[in-house]
């Protein structure tokens, strides 16, 4: 089969998109598989994989991604050569809607990934009221979605809003992002500790994400600073960069935790099992998540979890059997924490059926029910099928002034 994957953002940007498009890579074409990638340019990174070609981008100041011009003469002369069965889209916009555009010319079915709760980030529409924002968002998702032959979400718990929001029932299918668990299993702490000056007495907790507010780590650190005061050898560290780093270091601070609170920012992908088997516990509190990938991989890595109960991570964990997940609430997280560091048998019972469920979720199983999901869609196309949005829902069909005497009240 010969597979175009389109993506706003590949190597050597850091995200669950590029790791999800990567991983499925390598493991399609590890199956026989042909895939291409097609991303933004940047002339800084030379890729060391085949079939990647770029759309060029701009890096703007204010924006942690680069910016793609969906516009290439060169790929629009490649792509016929390529003979095509299937185009997968993993953004709605960009080089997304060039996605949608070029499946439709060549008579070829088109895959979404429905990777992330856009409705979530309707903060970032600065200067457009909050409940507005939201239901343009929406719209925009269920008018792509409806071009589409199959959708792909990461869980069963988005599939799930994705049939309450906007009635999609058919040509929906989750295949949650693979995990190589090998690696993971296998991985060594090394000198993780030493290199930090991190004493083997101490009970690291580790968290992985960007410092982004949606990824509640105000949260995370509120919830350890009492676990720190009754447990001096607890560390908290987190791996990850991002535009909320000078708040959470200041927050540290006003509770009295900086010097146990470890913001180590990005950490090459290669190194990131080596710190999971560095640490003792996995800590997680965002709620945005649409699978908990990075929960997975702490899972392969033999860790037990202690997370806020949300969509993606309840996915990966069941409270009390992987892991212990609470409301999203310091005081919460705080006594999940402590019943893990007080309580001694369960921390191991949690971690052994950590590493045994994570192994559902090896790459290689995941990729083989995409191919299915290929194959579903190449039909769906013969057929003349697009996925259905329900039009008759609220989203589609939006009160203007309603939204902005709302979004009044609201200030």
């Amino acid at each position: 089969m010969h597979i175009a994957h389109f993506t706003n953002t590949y190597h050597p940007v850091t995200s669950g998109v590029v790791r999800s498009v990567s991983t499925f890579r390598q493991a399609l074409t590890n199956l026989g598989h042909n895939v291409f990638v097609f991303a933004q340019t940047d002339r800084e990174y030379e890729d060391e994989e085949p079939f990647v070609f770029r759309y060029p981008a701009l890096h703007l100041p204010l924006q942690e991604y680069p910016l793609t011009i969906p516009v290439s003469n060169f790929v629009d002369t490649l792509l016929p050569s390529l003979k095509l069965n299937v185009i997968h889209a993993h953004h709605p916009a960009l080089l997304g809607q060039v996605a949608a555009r070029k499946a439709e010319a060549m008579h070829i079915p088109l895959v979404f990934t429905h990777h992330t709760r856009y409705r979530e980030y309707s903060h970032y529409a600065f200067g457009v009221p909050k409940n507005l924002a939201k239901q343009v968002i929406e719209r925009w998702i269920g008018d792509y979605m409806s071009q589409c032959q199959h959708i792909v979400v990461p869980s069963e718990s988005i599939k799930k809003i994705l049939t309450e929001t906007y009635g999609v029932t058919e040509g929906i299918t989750a295949v949650p992002t693979g995990i190589d668990v090998a690696t993971y299993q296998q991985a060594e702490a090394g000198d993780v500790r030493q290199e930090h000056g991190w004493s083997d007495d101490d009970i690291l907790l580790i968290s992985v994400g960007r410092l982004a507010k949606e990824k509640n780590f105000e949260t995370l650190i509120t919830a350890v600073a009492p676990v720190i005061e009754k447990h001096s050898k607890v560390r908290l560290v987190i791996l990850g960069e991002g535009e909320e780093r000078t708040g959470l270091e200041n927050l540290a601070k006003a509770l009295g935790v900086a010097e146990r609170v470890n913001l180590i920012g990005n950490v090459p992908f290669k190194q990131v099992p080596n710190y999971l088997k560095a640490a003792n516990i996995f800590c997680f509190a965002s709620v945005t998540e649409t699978q908990g990938l990075v929960t997975l991989e702490a899972m392969a890595a033999g860790l037990p979890v202690v997370a806020v109960d949300a969509t993606g991570t309840s996915d990966a964990v069941t409270d009390g059997v992987e892991g212990l997940l609470t409301e999203n609430d310091p005081a919460a997280l705080t006594q999940a924490m402590l019943r893990m560091l007080q309580d001694e048998a369960l921390p191991a019972q949690l971690a052994e059926a950590a590493s045994q469920k994570a192994v559902d979720f090896d790459i290689e199983k995941q990729a083989k029910r995409l191919v299915q999901v290929y194959e579903e869609a190449i039909e769906a196309k013969k057929a003349g099928f697009h996925v259905k949005t329900d039009v008759q829902k609220p989203i589609f069909s939006l009160d203007w002034r309603q939204l902005l005497e709302t979004s009044t009240a609201e200030k």
